[in-house]
């Protein structure tokens, strides 16, 4: 299992992009990719277990639930795979308002 803190290197993160800012704004908006990625799968699987109605005195313990929730509470942090995965080089950014301002590789001729 992987630790939750992890050491930087503040200058390999400021070189993906030239700007220490500007590499934690694409950390923190690849760690909300992630987040909304985990969240909506996890919803998919717990739905199966959705009781047809809603009756408050028929809640019972189901085990596949519990540990398909311990699985995802045992998974890496968002944070920590987006950081691996900016400092890897895994992930692409562009600039809105300066599209040379990239990382993403050329596309070939269509």
């Amino acid at each position: 299992m992987k630790e939750n803190f992890l050491p930087l290197d503040v200058e390999k993160l400021s070189a993906v992009t030239g700007n220490m800012y500007k590499s934690v704004i694409v950390v923190g908006r690849r760690s909300n990719q992630i987040t909304l990625d985990i969240k909506e799968e996890l919803t998919k699987k717990l739905a199966e277990f959705a009781p047809a109605h809603d009756n408050l005195e028929e809640i019972i313990e189901n085990r596949e639930q519990i540990e398909i929730s311990k699985f995802y509470e045992r998974k890496p942090k968002p944070n920590i795979l987006a950081v691996e995965g900016v400092m890897g080089g895994d992930v692409y950014f562009r600039n809105a308002l300066n599209p040379d301002e990239t990382n993403a590789p050329e596309l070939g001729p269509a």
